[in-house]
């Protein structure tokens, strides 16, 4: 899936198929205006949940989104190439390709991909391309990126050791990867399976998020390779 031709007309195709809201983000001291479902329950397909447990989280906005953006937005991206590991409605693809990246947005359900490319163009950024990725079955041929990004992908136990193989398969030899967790169940499991894989645990940065009733600690989890520990900080 590239990129869309007309993304004026994806965003009317989009808001007839799905009952849509739009959520002002302010990320990092600039306001953002976010396309997604009204409800992700709206979209839950009990067929493709016997197929394979599919559920429609990406139609959240997430803290975790909301922090990577902001980690992500004031960064200088000097046309670096960036692969979002199931980008949702794109909040954080949004943010990085206003901060300058070449953005790749991926994830399993193709809407998303396309709420993504929408919300990068309605909010004046340059629109990514997008992947259908699953992680389970990696394409031999998905390229190399400078950064890879992905936040609250770690809710699932298998989705470790899936998460740590779509890095190695996509993260460049000088490259940086920021995962942003707040604490899932398959957050060490990931941690582990990085080992074998000659990618390294680099950095843990702490940061709280409070929205109302909402309090958390959402962690960014920086991976490089192993031998090339040296280039951090080169990439920020």
């Amino acid at each position: 899936m590239n990129r869309p031709s007309n993304p004026k007309a994806l965003e009317a195709s989009l808001s007839r198929r799905f009952r849509v809201v739009e959520t002002r983000v302010e990320i990092a001291d600039r306001a953002l205006a976010i396309l997604h479902p009204a409800s992700a329950e709206d979209l839950i397909d009990e067929k493709e949940f016997e197929q394979d447990e599919r559920l429609p989280y990406w139609a959240e906005l997430w803290p975790s989104s909301r922090v990577l953006g902001a980690w992500v937005l004031p960064m200088a991206g000097g046309g670096r190439s960036l692969l979002e590991l199931g980008c949702g409605a794109g909040l954080v693809a949004t943010c990085a390709s206003l901060a300058g990246f070449s953005v790749v947005v991926s994830d399993y359900y193709e809407d998303a991909l396309r709420f993504a490319q929408v919300n990068a163009w309605r909010n004046g950024a340059p629109t990514p391309s997008g992947l259908v990725l699953d992680w389970r079955n990696l394409s031999p041929d998905l390229g190399r990126y400078d950064v890879v990004i992905a936040s609250d992908v770690l809710y699932e136990r298998p989705y470790g050791g899936l998460v740590a193989r779509a890095l190695d398969a996509t993260l460049s030899d000088h490259g940086v990867a920021w995962i942003a967790d707040p604490g899932r169940v398959a957050r060490d499991t990931f941690v582990r399976a990085l080992g074998p894989l000659n990618l390294q645990l680099a950095e843990r940065t702490k940061i709280p998020f409070t929205d109302g009733s909402i309090r958390q600690t959402i962690t960014i989890l920086e991976i490089r390779r192993r031998d090339h520990t040296e280039d951090r900080g080169a990439s920020a």
